[in-house]
């Protein structure tokens, strides 16, 4: 970012900083690489958490710990597991707390049997249903990524026809060269760019050492959900909470914003506090 371009924080994101605890050195110059341009853009209305951040406190204590992630001013959530509960005890306790689910995790059902996980996701309130995550038979060669992107499309078609939007969201995997392309390359060029939306995990991707703006660019009306976690620098990239590394989220939420960027989930894969984890990533989005 050039330097005309960079703009510093305003006195109201210093002083709600300072209220939440988190306004330390180390985030104060991340935050203030904003682009004046952006500031055309509103302020995040609501912030969004992966729950599989928190996925060992919910093991502990399900009701505390939603009520402790509506406390950091979270307000959507998106499920990769339903700890045993049905969707009305969900139901119920989302609303006690004025939280939503518009997004889960959904694992490829064997022999591609959707029905169930749709239903599901109806009665929770989801739009979105999103593939997490795949195994080594749909890695390491254009045949087997080629095998995958033909699932998703089977997936994409099943998700419209039920109403619902239907995603991939990427690790860093995705990114690794096979035979003269990425996998990357092939499920996002060979399934429906109308169905077949993507989650962009922002610490995943830049991890791979790809930049999350250039895919926006190049896939502006795909991206309908990001990750949003920090990486320190190069070369380890150490995964950490919101504002404490290097990636600029103010410009590339502002960006994906402009281009149907619809829902914005906090994650940290293995914090070693979930809930002081969350609340300051929470923080420092509220500034955003």
């Amino acid at each position: 970012m050039h330097d005309q371009t960079r703009a510093v924080l305003t006195r109201r994101d210093t002083l709600r900083l300072l209220a939440a605890g988190v306004a330390g050195t180390a985030l104060l110059p991340h935050l203030a690489q904003a682009s004046v341009g952006d500031r055309a853009v509103p302020r995040l209305d609501r912030i969004g958490l992966q729950l599989y951040t928190v996925r060992s406190a919910l093991a502990k204590d399900l009701e505390g710990t939603i009520a402790a992630i509506a406390k950091a001013g979270i307000t959507e959530l998106e499920f990769f597991n339903p700890f045993g509960k049905d969707v009305a005890w969900w139901r119920d306790l989302l609303k006690k707390h004025g939280l939503t689910a518009p997004s889960s995790h959904e694992a490829l059902p064997a022999n591609d049997e959707w029905g169930p996980i749709f239903e599901r996701a109806h009665g929770m309130g989801h739009q979105l249903v999103v593939v997490p995550y795949v195994g080594n038979e749909y890695r390491g060669s254009r045949a087997n990524w080629q095998k995958l992107a033909d699932r998703l499309n089977v997936g994409a078609q099943k998700a419209k026809a039920a109403g619902l939007q239907f995603g991939y969201h990427n690790h860093d995997f995705e990114f690794v060269p096979v035979e003269g392309t990425t996998g990357y390359e092939i499920l996002t060029s060979q399934t429906d760019h109308d169905l077949v939306k993507l989650e962009l995990d922002l610490y995943w991707t830049v991890k791979a050492g790809q930049e999350p703006l250039a895919i926006m660019k190049r896939w502006p009306t795909r991206i309908v959900a990001v990750h949003v976690k920090d990486a320190g620098p190069a070369p380890e990239r150490t995964m950490t909470e919101v504002g404490k590394g290097t990636i600029d989220f103010r410009t590339i939420l502002a960006t994906g914003r402009k281009q149907g960027l619809a829902h914005w989930f906090i994650e940290h894969d293995n914090p070693s506090d979930p809930i002081a984890s969350i609340t300051a990533s929470a923080a420092v989005m509220k500034t955003l």
